[in-house]
C-alpha cells in the first residue's frame, strides 16, 4: 500500500517538482495551492501518512495551520514537514510541532531523504 502525503504549495513549479519527486519514491500524492482546496481535499480524501505545508500562502499561513492538524485528533499523530524560503527554523518549531523544517530551494537528495525519514 502506498502512503499519502498531502502537500500544501502555492507556488505551481515548486508543487509539481514536489509532486514528481514524491511520485518517484512510489508515494501517493495529493497536491493543494491553497488552504482552502488543502481543507477541502483532506475531508473528502483518504487518511494522510504525512502533511507537506508551504509556510506563506495566499489565504492563510501554514504554521498557523499547522497548529491547527496538530490540534485535531484525527490528524494530532501524523508527520508535518513545513517549507519556506523566509521562514526560521527556530521560529516555526516555538509555534508549530512539525517534525522538520525544509528551506527552500532545497537539494533534492537532501529532501528526498527528509520525507523518507519521517513517513516510514
Amino acid at each position: 500500500m502506498e502512503k499519502r502525503i498531502y502537500v500544501l504549495e502555492d507556488n505551481d513549479d515548486i508543487r509539481e517538482i514536489v509532486s514528481m519527486l514524491l511520485e518517484e519514491e512510489q508515494y501517493e500524492v495529493f497536491a493543494y495551492p491553497n488552504i482552502a482546496s488543502f481543507r477541502s481535499g483532506i475531508a473528502k480524501g483518504k487518511p494522510a501518512d504525512l502533511f507537506l505545508l508551504d509556510v506563506m500562502l495566499p489565504d492563510g499561513n501554514g504554521i498557523d495551520y499547522c497548529c491547527e492538524l496538530k490540534a485535531s485528533p484525527v490528524t494530532a499523530d501524523r508527520p508535518v514537514v513545513m517549507m519556506s524560503a523566509n521562514f526560521s527554523k527556530d521560529g516555526m518549531y516555538k509555534r508549530c510541532f512539525a517534525q522538520d523544517y525544509i528551506h527552500k530551494p532545497f537539494e533534492i537528495d537532501d529532501f528526498v531523504k527528509r520525507i523518507s525519514a519521517q513517513i516510514h
